[in-house]
């Protein structure tokens, strides 16, 4: 099988990346802005890479989409922070570029699988979140969080409908607080740019106090980047087309925490790295409220829990990794990083 992966130096791409060469013959070819993720992989014979801005490269993007069996687009804006600061350039990468991609596919009768998003579902009423019941609902235009979740949204809907009017073959995944290795950097943390996990540990170590955005009580579902990516991986090998024209929850429901929960048991475990002790027992928790944390256009939903009965029912795929082992494999990740 041959595999075009967009954004594939990103948290997702590489942690795809690894699942797929030590675990598969596909032959993949990456393409992205950066590459300062992938020397791992860069002696793999079954890898190859373009660096190129997707801006600007639609011949050759053409070309590998003609190429390949597979398309995974996932370069996007995926940070509150950064489509908070510029919506206009989140919808430019997240839709318009993407619909390019979307469109080859029809073009040239490829397979897409797409990373759609658990922010999709926006403030749904629902309990537990259903991929094709629960309703999408958002918030007022004038908080900027939603772009992205219109980004998203707007993009599965029109993939749906090249799937009924030309035979587009796809399927679209929504991560849940996908959490692991590479989510984001120390530099994106200082800036105040980072995602909940990666924030926070930097927080406990160079800030000696974790900022809580309206006092933490919003509820996620975490997921273990590993769990994530096996799951990602059967639908790209769509045993028996049971993936096909499908939309995929992968999350895990029994990991719901508050944001505030997340931060007292993430202090609770870097204490029992002796590098990391002394920081995280004197370590505080600080509420702000959102304006002054992110400004007056960001917005939020209380609780997030996906349904994933589609996964194990089509795919037979269920989540496995527990939160306290979670966080455990994270914070020992970023550890040895430090060693």
């Amino acid at each position: 099988m041959k595999i075009l992966i967009t954004g594939v130096n990103g948290f997702i791409g590489t942690h795809l990346m690894e699942g797929i060469l030590a675990t598969t013959d596909w032959q993949v070819q990456g393409f992205d802005i950066a590459s300062d993720n992938l020397k791992p992989f860069e002696n793999n014979p079954n890898f190859n890479f373009y660096k190129g801005d997707m801006f600007k490269e639609s011949e050759w993007l053409e070309q590998q989409v003609k190429k390949a069996d597979v398309v995974v687009p996932l370069a996007g804006i995926a940070k509150p922070a950064y489509y908070l600061e510029k919506p206009v350039w989140t919808f430019e990468v997240d839709f318009e570029q993407n619909l390019k991609i979307v469109r080859l596919c029809a073009k040239h009768k490829t397979r897409i699988i797409f990373p759609s998003t658990s922010e999709a579902y926006g403030m749904s009423g629902d309990e537990v979140l259903k991929e094709d019941e629960s309703p999408l609902i958002t918030g007022p235009i004038v908080k900027m969080r939603w772009i992205y979740s219109c980004s998203k949204q707007m993009m599965d809907r029109m993939i749906f409908a090249y799937g009924q009017e030309e035979g587009l073959d796809f399927s679209i995944f929504r991560p849940f607080n996908w959490v692991g290795p590479r989510l984001d950097t120390f530099k994106d943390a200082e800036e105040r740019k980072a995602r909940s996990v990666t924030q926070m540990i930097y927080d406990i170590l160079h800030r000696g106090k974790i900022s809580l955005v309206n006092g933490g009580e919003q509820r996620r579902s975490f997921t273990w980047i590993g769990d994530g990516i096996e799951g990602l991986m059967d639908i790209i090998s769509n045993k028996n087309g049971k993936a096909k024209s499908e939309i995929f929850n992968i999350g895990n429901p029994k990991n719901n925490y508050s944001i505030k929960e997340l931060a007292e048991m993430l202090i609770e475990e870097m204490k029992t790295f002796p590098a990391y002790r002394a920081k995280a027992e004197v370590a505080e928790l600080d509420i702000v409220q959102a304006d002054k944390y992110y400004g007056k256009t960001y917005d939020d939903l209380q609780n997030r829990i996906p349904s994933v009965e589609k996964m194990d029912k089509l795919l037979g795929w269920k989540p496995k990794t527990d939160m306290n082992e979670l966080i455990h494999k994270t914070v020992q990740w970023y550890a040895e990083q430090e060693k």
